[in-house]
């Protein structure tokens, strides 16, 4: 029984977008105009350390709060929401073969019941699980296949968004995986891709970066790493002796500096003169092995498209030049990503650049909800 991953991959009433961080909770509204979409709505609230880490709502009854607050300071008055989990330890995506003479119910009793216990890191019956039939394929046997996109999360973490959310005084519409949230705000975007290219997104998020490797649309690979704004803002605190902070706002007017890589140490010269540089560099500096094992990592899995290039987003991926940079260690072009633009959006008051590398995930969340 798929139970709590429901709607997936479709939607009910409408409803609003709202995205769950350990240091914010984000709410954004969408209204159609046309062919193209308005932003009517966009508010967030800082989240207390203790009360949501690693994709997990710690306390429910301070989140509830939270959530409530911001819809009721935004005029809000909804019922309905669309939501996500990030990935990390509690969630799987994975995309499996299966035989295409299939009809819709052995398919569902296959998936469900027989290969979602195979790619689990956890017991089957601790699991929520959905999934999303893709396209035909002809195996190395010459035999016809389809692919399967298959999502599971612990039953413990579904449960406590839907608790939440209720405390919270809201029914979930839809709860899915963030990637799946960010990739449908950067649909066009990717759509530049030929599906004999893969993209690389960089998702910089406040405790960790989830790294997903997409190809046509679709995931092909994810991992989540544990470096993050809040790791690169303690860092740059500890070396200029500075308090510590959640704050991450700082990050938001740095820049990168980039230039000629030393060819021993591996920092960018000069970089040393400033503790501060330095310490941020070291950091973004093991992002970026972390981003090449991970390539290639998906890269000697088969089969597997070259990666095309790099897209930076989340709130860490509007640090100055951080573009420049990856490109530079990787080897590979990199672009930020900028949500407003991509998606067209219509709004009321202009949002600083800085800002919108932010917005991928809680704007693709709404676009479920836009009325």
């Amino acid at each position: 029984m798929v139970s709590n991953l429901k709607g997936l991959f479709s939607s009910k009433k409408k409803g609003v977008g709202i995205e769950l961080t350990p240091d914010r909770v984000n709410v954004a509204r969408l209204k159609r105009k046309g062919s193209r979409f308005q932003l009517t709505t966009l508010a967030s609230a800082e989240v207390p350390e203790g009360v949501y880490q690693e994709g997990q709502i710690l306390d429910s009854p301070t989140m509830a709060e939270i959530i409530r607050s911001v819809l009721d300071e935004s005029k809000l008055k909804v019922k309905y929401a669309t939501t996500a989990i990030p990935g990390g330890r509690d969630t799987v995506t994975r995309i499996i073969p299966v035989p295409a003479e299939l009809d819709d119910r052995e398919l569902r009793e296959m998936v469900l019941n027989q290969e979602a216990g195979l790619y689990l890191p956890f017991p089957r019956e601790e699991a929520d699980v959905d999934y999303q039939k893709l396209g035909l394929f002809i195996d190395e046997d010459g035999i016809e296949k389809v692919q399967v996109l298959l999502v599971a999360t612990r039953k413990e973490v579904t449960d406590s968004y839907l608790e939440t959310f209720e405390q919270a005084g809201l029914n979930i519409n839809i709860l899915e995986i963030s990637s799946f949230s960010l990739i449908r705000t950067i649909r066009e975007q990717l759509g530049d891709f030929s599906p004999q290219e893969a993209t690389a997104i960089v998702d910089i998020e406040f405790e960790n970066t989830e790294i997903s490797i997409v190809v046509d649309g679709v995931p092909q690979f994810s991992r989540t790493v544990p470096i993050g704004t809040y790791q690169i803002q303690t860092a740059l605190s500890r070396a200029m002796n500075l308090p510590p902070s959640r704050n991450t706002e700082l990050l938001q007017g740095m820049t990168v500096p980039v230039t000629p890589m030393d060819s021993v140490g591996g920092t960018a010269t000069g970089a040393a003169s400033n503790p501060g540089t330095a310490a941020m560099l070291r950091v973004l500096g093991e992002l970026a092995d972390e981003l090449r094992r991970s390539i290639d990592f998906y890269l000697n899995q088969g089969d597997n498209m070259e990666v095309a290039q790099l897209l930076l987003a989340g709130p860490g991926g509007s640090i100055g030049q951080l573009d420049e940079f990856f490109s530079q260690r990787l080897s590979l072009p990199a672009n930020q990503v900028d949500p407003i633009d991509a998606l067209s959006l219509e709004v009321e008051e202009d949002i600083p650049l800085e800002q919108r590398t932010g917005l991928g995930t809680v704007l693709g969340l709404s676009l479920r909800e836009a009325w």
